[in-house]
């Protein structure tokens, strides 16, 4: 039986995503909490590469909407495509499990890679973004051509 609590959360994460679908960063952004735990799954030596440049930590909502403007100026946006598979909720805990589907802009490269978001919502805000992700994908597709 749902708590109130998960039903909350459940609401954000389901508009967070929602959002995500209509590609507007500043809406999306509005969803955060304005102090927040943006973590990425990724080595730290590649945050905030030139190539990937939406691929670093976050603490702040400004932060939360440049993370997607930045993803969106990479990608094709006509190639791209989320399967969410499953959203489990548990309280203000909640996870997103699934798979995208892009295009790399500067290579032309297709990619998928599986994921797995975990959300906590607290009074109606997202207060931590933890992304775990198929990082190799990603990087592969935005490898300069070897010559």
């Amino acid at each position: 039986m749902a708590t109130p609590t998960s039903t909350r959360t459940r609401f954000v994460v389901e508009e967070l995503l929602r959002r995500i679908g209509t590609g507007d960063a500043g809406h999306i952004a509005e969803l955060y909490a304005e102090q927040g735990d943006w973590r990425l799954d990724w080595p730290e030596a590649e945050h905030g590469r030139p190539a990937t440049p939406w691929i670093r930590h976050r603490s702040t909502r400004a932060d939360a909407a440049a993370h997607y403007r930045e993803l969106a100026a990479h990608h094709v946006p006509d190639q791209a495509a989320t399967e969410v598979e499953r959203v489990l909720v548990d309280g203000t805990d909640a996870v997103v499990l699934g798979e995208i589907r892009q295009t790399a802009r500067p290579t032309g490269r297709a990619y998928r890679a599986r994921f797995a978001l975990h959300l906590t919502v607290e009074n109606g805000l997202i207060t931590r973004h933890h992304v775990y992700e198929d990082s190799l994908a990603v990087a592969q597709a935005f490898e300069p051509a070897r010559g």
